[in-house]
């Protein structure tokens, strides 16, 4: 990608983003089938954080961002907003969105995926997943973000939470305070809850 490209994107993706809804945006795997059980749960989460007026973000994709979208589509009460990428592989926009822009590196859209976000919601996912967990989670730690960060699912994410506290904490790699950065949970409820106290 060439700086036009970069500077072209920077430029043109806030003009998907002109409502006043707050943000919140979904992470999580592409490669989920429809039916699969995270999936399930990210449209239900969608859903109800749409119906309480806040826009869903996701990369637009399949999995866990396309039932995310759909549940916010479906709810129809406030913006349902894809921020995609041109890749070889997985990134076809899904259907279910109200408003879309397709980035020509993943940089630019990493940052309009995080930006204007109040709140993340992180489902199981791969690579690109843990990539934007762990760039949210720094922001978060250095201040230059002050946002709630969920990571839904607490059998997938155990293993990932022991190795925070019993590796990096014990040898001193991050502050023992900094794993209050994010939340473990499987309670939709106490996520939507927490979001409605921003």
């Amino acid at each position: 990608m060439n700086n036009e490209q970069l500077v072209n994107d920077l430029l043109k993706f806030p003009s998907v983003l002109k409502y006043k809804n707050k943000n919140v945006t979904f992470f999580g795997s592409a490669r989920f089938e429809e039916n699969n059980f995270y999936c399930k749960k990210a449209y239900e989460l969608a859903y109800k954080l749409n119906e309480l007026g806040y826009a869903i973000l996701t990369g637009g994709g399949d999995g866990i961002m396309r039932a995310a979208n759909k549940g916010a589509f479906d709810s129809a009460k406030s913006p349902s907003v894809a921020l995609n990428v041109r890749l070889p592989f997985e990134q076809n926009t899904n259907p279910y969105v109200t408003a879309k822009y397709l980035f020509s590196n993943l940089s630019p859209r990493k940052f309009a995926l995080t930006d204007s976000s109040v709140a993340f919601v992180v489902f199981p996912g791969g690579f690109g997943t843990l990539d934007e967990l762990f760039e949210i989670l720094v922001l978060a730690q250095v201040g230059s973000k002050k946002v709630k960060i969920f990571l839904f699912g607490s059998e997938f994410w155990q293993g990932l939470d022991e190795f925070i506290k019993n590796t990096l904490v014990s040898q001193k790699t991050i502050k023992k305070e900094d794993i209050n950065l994010y939340k473990i949970t499987d309670d939709l409820e106490l996520i939507a809850n927490e979001i409605l106290t921003i």
